[in-house]
Formats: C-alpha cells, structure tokens, sequence
C-alpha cells in the first residue's frame, strides 16, 4: 500500500488533516486544494430561517463547511438549539454537529444522499403528516433530497451557506505537480472536487485521467467516467478510513 503517491484535491485544512492521517500509514500525499469555500452574506430571509428553526421535524447538513457555517448562524439566535432531529451525509459532518450538543444521525454506508434517504431513522423523522426540513448546503448542489421529500408531501427550505470556489494557479500546475512529485493517483471527494481538477488538467486531461481516481461515491464516479476518466474507484465514502481501504484493496501502479 505504501507505493501509492497521491495527489489530494480538498480545502486546504481537510487535506492537510487527511494527510496526517494517510502519513500515519506510511503513504506519500501531495496537496493541491482545488476547492475553496467562500461564505454567503445571509439575506433577511435566510436569517429568517435559522429564526424559525423550531418549527423543522429534520435538519439535514450536507458538507462540514455547511456545518460550521450553519452552527455559527444557530449561535446567534438559539442559545440552546431546538430538540429535533439532525442529519448529515457523513461521519465527519455528524461529529461536528454532535459536539456542538445536537442529536444527529448519518448513513454508516456510503455518504451520499441516497443512504441518507435510505436511513430507518431518517424515514422516521420525516413520516409525519406535513414534515418541513430545512437543508444546509452550500451554493447550488442536488436536488436529489428535495426531490424525494417535496414527493412526500414534505416542505422542504434550503439554507446556502457557502459557496464553493476553484483557487487561482498558473496554468499548468496540476500536470507539473504530478509530474515532478511523481504521483501515482489522484483523489477528489465530491462532484464538484471533480470538476474543478478536470478545469485544471486541461490539455492534460488525456494523461492525467488514465490515472486511478479515487472518488466517495458511485454517482461522483459516474461524472468522472463520463468525461473520460479511465481507472475511477469508488471509496464508498469520503473519510480517510474509506479511503485507506480502497488503498489496501488496490495495488498502486508500477512506474
């Protein structure tokens, strides 16, 4: 597993806290952050909804940075926040709402939305008659969880908190990176993440895509094979421990 050279495409503070973690177990990572998350000026509105964040059967936080974002919004209106339930798509995002004190739950099997909708607890919480869920996200995303709740009957807000950037390089960072750190792989760790090293790799994106792409989940993996991306493995999830059994289960590739 330790001949594996990966290139790690998070924010900057998620990748350097991943990259303990892959250091830890002897494997070589480089960082180049090609998201950034730049957060909202809230509207009377949207303020409006954290006001009235009583009335909500469900929460559900789809990003760390939604989470923080979203708690710092809580702490200015609710000394004491609700008692209801609250739901995030990952382990990491759930630890952050549980030590702000809050009664959270999240998928044990994959983080994405479709094993949150899947969730027994999560049906519960929003199976009685006319639930109101109010989503934290950041800005644009999937309309998946909407969707399907909207489909039962449900009133469903959204509260964008963030909004996700691609950090400025000179052209040709990417390819350089990988070429002279001699990385072997790289990871992203949503749709988004994707897109944004496709937009970097540029003309390299031939090359650059016959590397294995490690990716949290099958629908980011589909995005990344559509655009041509040759070796894609799914991790079933973004943790660093979903990542390092993806490692374990794969050979990394002879120079």
């Amino acid at each position: 597993m330790t001949g594996w050279r990966l290139l790690l495409t998070r924010p900057a503070e998620e990748s350097a806290a991943l990259a303990a973690e892959l250091a830890a177990a002897g494997i070589y990572s480089s960082s180049l952050p090609l998201l950034a998350i730049s957060p909202l000026t809230m509207t009377d509105a949207q303020r409006a909804l954290i006001a009235g964040l009583d009335r909500y059967c469900a929460v559900i936080v789809v990003s760390k940075p939604a989470a923080r974002l979203g708690l710092e919004l809580v702490s200015q209106y609710w000394p004491h926040a609700p008692r209801q339930k609250w739901f995030s798509v990952g382990a990491a995002t759930a630890q952050i709402l549980a030590d702000y004190g809050l009664d959270v739950s999240y998928p044990q099997r994959g983080d994405d939305s479709e094993a949150l909708l899947a969730m027994p607890e999560f049906k519960s919480a929003v199976g009685g008659d006319q639930p109101s869920v109010l989503i934290l996200r950041g800005e644009g995303g999937r309309e998946l969880l909407a969707d399907r709740l909207r489909s039962i009957g449900a009133q469903v807000d959204y509260l964008e908190v963030y909004r996700r950037v691609l950090p400025s390089y000179p052209p040709a960072t990417l390819s350089r990176r990988v070429e002279v750190e001699r990385l072997n792989a790289l990871v992203v760790s949503s749709g988004q993440g994707f897109e944004h090293l496709r937009q970097m790799a540029g003309d390299s994106w031939p090359m650059l895509g016959c590397l294995p792409l490690f990716v949290p989940s099958p629908r980011v993996a589909e995005i990344a094979r559509s655009a041509g991306a040759q070796n894609v493995v799914d991790c079933r999830g973004a943790s660093a421990a979903a990542l390092l059994a993806a490692l374990r289960e794969h050979p990394a590739p002879a120079f």
